[in-house]
């Protein structure tokens, strides 16, 4: 009962995240860069080409693009969507319509105006923003839904990187700026791959920063507890090294353990609380794979 209380519980947690995520996509977008016009790649880069072109909300552009690209992998790919990603498109078309009915002009423009009013400034800020909040997204288990749909189509016919079909439809809908707006269509282009790259390279840091790992050997006097404790506690496992000091010349157990960079403060709290007096090292591994960590790829 406790158990499915914990998984209720860490569910609501990941839907909360994946709110602000969301939210804070919507704002980059809204507040920086559609009031610029500043274009991205994705959907919400074709439903701003769209309110560029017609004056129709963002929200709803998103909302039917992605409706319409989830029904054609329904019949492509089969039911592979679940629930956090048809979630995320409800709530972010949501999210597009409500703030940019009460966001009309860039944010801070009439008080920050030599900052914020900056096109590449920005462009900086919305991309990061949105970067971010995807990044947070995935790492939640949720999906944007978009051009990664493409991908996934496209890669089930063809042998080619879901990555690159989409900065290929990336490319495509910001070139498509230059045929939409009226003025500063180059300068437009240029601020698209602005944010597209950094947007990109927000996401591969957040993602990469969730991922990355520590490999830890504590020398202690109670190996027996502090062990016991982080299998049953982190459910990590712990390999035991037979070592001997060279000074006291006494023999004893080493423990070594890799986990998540965010699970190492855990650690040093169990070997606080077992063994005040012990010795402990810490170091980060370029890559941990296998049970428990990143998959195994050819």
């Amino acid at each position: 009962m406790k158990t499915d209380k914990t998984k209720i519980l860490s569910e609501i947690r990941r839907y909360v995240i994946i709110t602000f995520a969301l939210l804070m996509m919507a704002f980059g977008w809204t507040g920086f860069l559609i009031p610029q016009h500043v274009l991205g790649g994705g959907v919400s880069g074709i439903a701003t080409l769209i309110f560029y072109a017609t004056g129709i909300s963002t929200g709803i552009s998103v909302f039917v693009i992605n409706g319409i690209l989830v029904l054609i992998s329904l019949k492509v790919l089969g039911p592979s969507f679940g629930i956090k990603t048809v979630y995320s498109i409800a709530v972010s078309s949501l999210f597009f319509s409500l703030l940019q009915h009460y966001i009309t002009d860039p944010i801070l423009a009439g008080t920050m105006a030599p900052l914020v009013d900056d096109k590449f400034l920005s462009a900086l800020i919305g991309g990061a923003l949105a970067g971010i909040a995807i990044g947070i997204a995935f790492t939640q288990g949720g999906s944007t839904g978009g051009t990664d749909i493409v991908a996934m189509m496209v890669c089930k016919y063809r042998n080619i990187s879901q990555g690159r079909v989409i900065l290929f439809c990336d490319i495509i809908i910001i070139g498509c700026s230059y045929f939409v707006l009226e003025s500063d269509k180059i300068q437009a282009i240029i601020y698209g791959f602005v944010v597209m790259g950094v947007c990109s390279y927000c996401i591969d840091l957040v993602l990469t920063g969730n991922k990355q790992s520590v490999q830890a050997f504590i020398f202690t006097a109670e190996p027996e507890k502090v062990a016991e404790r982080i299998g049953n506690e982190m459910h990590r496992g712990v390999t035991l090294i037979k070592g001997r000091g060279w000074y006291t010349k006494h023999e004893g157990d080493i423990l070594m353990v890799v986990t998540h960079k965010r699970e190492a403060q855990q650690i040093l709290r169990i070997v606080k609380e077992e063994d005040p007096s012990a010795f402990m090292t810490m170091n980060m591994v370029m890559g941990a794979y296998g049970k428990g960590f990143e998959a195994i790829k050819n």
